[in-house]
């Protein structure tokens, strides 16, 4: 079993649970979305709360940052965007009639997915809805965004000209068991991927191999082709809702409410690992230089070394549910729904897992050069039996 750490910092300025944590891209920023209807903007240089986000009427469900602005998207029905540096609300985005629980921003677009059944698409910049998203049967709980350039010949190209101009596309993911792929320009669905028997939870898009990944309630994966929405492959082996995914290097983690990570090879659909030890459902989840980090219904987070599988160290602290975790600089971040944001020390793990790689590959190194040895040393007696017998 592994060893258990303390927090190299708690921070406990929330008054309510923290459901989101998000790190800018530069990496200078996070922020925290709570239960108390405001957000946080936190340095990571020096773990100080720099600016406190107010103005929602109901608790933040989900926040994105970027490196000059930040976005929250709440139980209000509404979206803000806010000025990092000030914390001024610079934007709302008002139309949704229900909780708004998914927000994405991509390019000059903002997506949101919300619980009236919609999906809509805003400018950033303009305060103005663009498109709205409208077919689902249920609530939208998960979105991905994708241009057909990533992903489309030309020949294959037969849409309208105001979609080809466009070429970017939205998918959403509802309890309605469905998920669907929109052009973003007309609004009109392109797709609708039926095949999951519960609520669509997750989505992960790899856009270079045209293939989506979507978990689920009915315990399963399912692998898209997302030009012509065919279903590739069922990943079966879960025995609980599919809550979270991560693809990394042609390998896919899934968390589950079945209190395990597996680990698939995604190019055969094999089941290649499965990370045990947690004692409730796995709600988040990270991979970071060979090591997964997972977040839990237990209120530990947890970091195991991803190609053996074995539990490496415990990360102890936290009252209630590890709703999302963040990775910057060797420090783990954990948001809970305690209302702490902590901090924890792991370039200690990192260091060991990096001497064992290291190791693994001189190791690995050695047996290739006795393989090459031993096969020219049987390809020598080969050629002396030859020889002896005249052949």
């Amino acid at each position: 079993m592994g060893n258990s750490g303390s927090a190299v910092k708690v921070c406990t300025d929330h008054q309510g649970g923290i459901n989101w944590l998000s790190l800018s891209p530069d990496g200078q920023r996070l922020l925290t979305g709570s239960e108390d209807g405001t957000a946080r903007l936190w340095s990571t240089a020096d773990s100080q709360c720099h600016g406190h986000l107010q103005g929602h009427e109901s608790y933040i469900t989900f926040c994105h940052l970027e490196n000059e602005a930040a976005f929250t998207c709440s139980a209000d029905h509404t979206i803000r965007k806010w000025d990092v540096v000030t914390g001024q609300c610079l934007a709302i985005y008002r139309g949704h009639t229900s909780i708004v629980n998914r927000i994405l921003v991509a390019k000059d677009y903002l997506f949101s997915g919300s619980y009236d059944r919609t999906a809509r698409c805003w400018s950033v910049d303009k305060e103005k809805q663009i498109q709205e998203f409208r077919g689902h049967r249920n609530c939208v709980l998960t979105l991905a965004h994708y241009s057909s350039r990533d992903v489309l010949e030309e020949e294959e190209e037969e849409e309208e000209e105001e979609e080809k101009a466009s070429r970017d596309l939205l998918v959403t993911g509802s309890t309605d068991c469905t998920v669907k792929v929109w052009w973003v320009s007309s609004g009109r669905c392109y797709q609708t991927l039926l095949g999951h028997t519960g609520a669509v939870l997750c989505l992960i898009l790899d856009a270079p191999n045209r293939e989506l990944f979507s978990g689920s309630t009915d315990y399963t994966i399912r692998t898209w082709n997302i030009v012509t929405g065919e279903q590739l492959k069922v990943f079966k082996e879960h025995q609980g809702s599919v809550i979270c995914l991560e693809l990394v290097n042609r390998h896919l983690y899934s968390g589950s409410t079945d209190r395990t990570v597996k680990c698939w090879f995604v190019d055969t659909g094999e089941r290649i690992q499965t990370y045990k030890a947690h004692k409730h459902s796995v709600s988040t989840l990270k991979y970071h230089a060979g090591i997964l980090f997972t977040g839990s219904g237990d209120a530990c987070a947890r970091a195991f070394n991803s190609r053996s599988g074995v539990l490496q160290k415990i990360f102890r602290g936290h009252k209630f549910i590890i709703n999302c975790i963040q990775i910057h600089n060797e420090l783990l971040y954990t948001a809970s729904h305690d209302g702490t944001l902590r901090i924890w020390d792991i370039r200690g793990i990192c260091k060991r897992n990096k001497r064992r790689v290291k190791k693994e590959r001189s190791v690995q190194g050695r047996s290739s050069q006795k393989g090459s040895l031993s096969r020219l040393f049987n390809n020598k007696v080969g050629c002396m039996v030859q020889q002896e017998n005249g052949e």
